[in-house]
């Protein structure tokens, strides 16, 4: 196990053992884009983390969990102070567990196991006795964990070069962005549909969410929230939240 500061660079690969845990304390981290040999389990305890792919934007909210697999491409963010632990698994052990990076829910089991893994030392044998359970068990939790949506992929056509250089901003209006790239809503459509799966509308709202948790979780009010996803009112903001999770954002960031 390893205690990390903001100025540690850390390369799991240089280790032989098939199971190391560190955990960290990190704020206004930028990770630089990267890639491991092993797959990573990155569970932050508090704070929130953005996760930039080759072709998608994947938001870790506060008591979940990411999941990236071996020899993924991927730049992680850590805005404020993140608290988190993450395991680094020989791709060996990775056989059953999902082939794309997503968030998970993060049981109580699963959070047990995370922190005695985390803290075991870089030598320890994962194949007998107690550490043998316990990465039983997280390898179990891992891929039982119910998935979250916290995905939203990029179209790569050029037109669309200037939205995806202000994804901290709110996306323009379907009427608006016409006029910006000067294509018609049924191009526009064409292309969201053709290369993320979504209609420009319900990108742009998968948008809101994302951005609405990762402005939660780093200490926005709920009225900041509404006024900077352009909602009418907090009341319109909270009923939006609970469409899209099921949760009030205060019951979201509390579970």
């Amino acid at each position: 196990m390893a205690w990390l500061d903001a100025h540690t660079l850390f390369d799991p690969d240089r280790h032989p053992a098939p199971v190391i845990g560190i955990a960290a304390t990190l704020a206004h981290h930028d990770s630089g884009p990267h890639q491991h040999q092993r797959g990573q389990l990155l569970f932050t305890r508090q704070g929130c983390t953005r996760i930039t792919l080759a072709q998608q934007l994947c938001l870790l909210p506060p008591s979940r969990a990411a999941w990236i697999p071996p020899l993924t491409p991927h730049r992680a963010e850590m805005q404020q102070s993140v608290d988190y632990r993450s395991i680094y698994l020989a791709a060996s052990l990775c056989a059953d567990l999902p082939p794309q990076v997503c968030i998970i829910e993060v049981s109580p089991l699963l959070r047990a196991v995370l922190e005695p893994i985390t803290d075991a030392t870089f030598d320890s044998d994962w194949t007998q006795g107690r550490n043998m359970h316990l990465l039983g068990l997280c390898l179990s939790e891992i891929r039982e964990a119910a998935q979250q949506p916290m995905l939203l992929p990029l179209p790569q056509d050029k037109r669309l070069a200037s939205l995806l250089a202000a994804l901290d901003r709110l996306p323009p209006t379907l009427e608006v962005l016409e006029r910006q790239i000067g294509a018609s809503s049924r191009t526009i459509g064409r292309i969201f549909q053709r290369e993320t799966g979504m209609g420009y509308q319900q990108w742009r709202q998968q948008w809101r969410l994302m951005r609405a948790i990762e402005l939660l979780a780093t200490g926005r009010s709920l009225s900041y929230c509404a006024f900077d996803l352009g909602f009418a009112s907090d009341s319109a903001f909270i009923a939006f939240f609970k469409h899209m999770t099921g949760s009030t954002p205060r019951a979201y960031l509390g579970r």
